[in-house]
């Protein structure tokens, strides 16, 4: 089984949630990118658990370039990424496999790899490994110009936006439940064209990649479902002197860059562990069972998600433009 993003620049995860370590293989990162180091530990402090609303797993995530980089720069071969897991509690996890976790992927892998899979903690499906692309996408970061913008904000907690909405998480977490959210996207200053069409489109490739991160469940582009509500007079967006587009126009044509930002939204489910005691089949048993998980949880994804949309979105934005020529490799 591969875990891969990219074309041209491939990423690469591996690891568990309660392995030694979870990181990231980038391949293709042109030759004498610049490292920012202290853009990398900003980038991984915002990801990471332990804080806000977050679960309270305490790691420091500090990452280890253990290869493609030399004197500050990237050297055009494999950068391997490295996180090593230190605060690990698997005896949280001793009822599986044979008591599944209620929205988990605990029973499809056991039976795809026929009881091979680390399950404890989610293992390669755990939201932990979305620490290495962070990573990754923090390396790439000057592999696009300056004026590429990637943006992403917490859009609502429990479709409530601001404070009630962190009330609503705050609520939850403490009846031992979750709540789903959604992150909003902007990406600006792309140049007219970037993109491939069809299956490498702008939305394709990034809807793809933004489905990826663990408990998305839906990904809308500008108007979203509710073009479906509206006539091609409404919807149709009129190309303006010097071929500009008015506000909230669509960013992408035929999969390619128009010239407009281009505006998702991805929704995220409440997340799967909760504390809330949840019926599940025992196969030891043979009877259905109440089952309380112990693990550390986040009541709501947004707000670690936020990183991760934007990490993803510009690892996609990356490859996209080696792939066209807009970069050079």
């Amino acid at each position: 089984m591969r875990m891969s993003l990219g074309e041209s620049m491939i990423v690469t995860l591996f690891g568990e949630s309660h392995g030694p370590a979870v990181g990231a293989l980038i391949e293709g990162m042109p030759p004498n990118i610049e490292l920012d180091l202290e853009q990398l530990i900003d980038d991984m402090v915002s990801r990471r658990p332990g804080s806000g609303l977050a679960s309270k797993r305490k790691e420091t995530d500090d990452v280890e370039i253990m290869s493609g980089v030399h004197a500050g720069k990237t050297t055009g071969m494999p950068i391997l990424l490295l996180i090593k897991n230190e605060d690990v509690r698997s005896k949280d996890y001793s009822f599986l496999p044979y008591q599944p976790r209620p929205g988990h992927v605990d029973h499809p892998i056991n039976v795809k790899t026929e009881g091979a899979a680390d399950l404890r903690g989610g293992g390669s499906f755990s939201a932990r490994l979305t620490a290495g692309l962070v990573a990754a996408s923090s390396i790439s970061r000057k592999v696009i110009p300056d004026e590429w913008v990637v943006e992403a904000t917490i859009g609502a907690l429990g479709g409530k936006e601001g404070e009630d909405g962190i009330a609503l998480a705050e609520q939850a977490r403490k009846e031992g439940d979750s709540l789903g959210s959604r992150v909003d996207l902007v990406i600006s200053g792309l140049p007219v064209g970037l993109g491939e069409p069809w299956f490498d489109g702008l939305e394709p490739a990034l809807a793809r990649a933004l489905m990826a991160i663990p408990a998305a469940r839906a990904v809308e582009f500008g108007r979203g479902v509710r073009a479906g509500e509206m006539r091609g007079s409404q919807h149709n967006d009129k190309w303006g002197k010097g071929m500009t587009l008015s506000e909230g126009a669509d960013g992408a044509l035929g999969g390619m860059a128009s010239g407009a930002p281009i505006r998702v939204r991805i929704t995220f489910k409440p997340p799967s562990g909760i504390s809330l005691p949840q019926k599940t089949f025992n196969e030891i048993s043979g009877v259905m069972e109440e089952l309380a998980i112990k693990g550390r949880h986040d009541p709501v994804i947004a707000p670690r998600a936020r990183p991760v949309v934007e990490a993803v979105a510009r690892l996609v934005i990356a490859d996209l433009a080696i792939r066209g020529g807009y970069i050079d490799e």
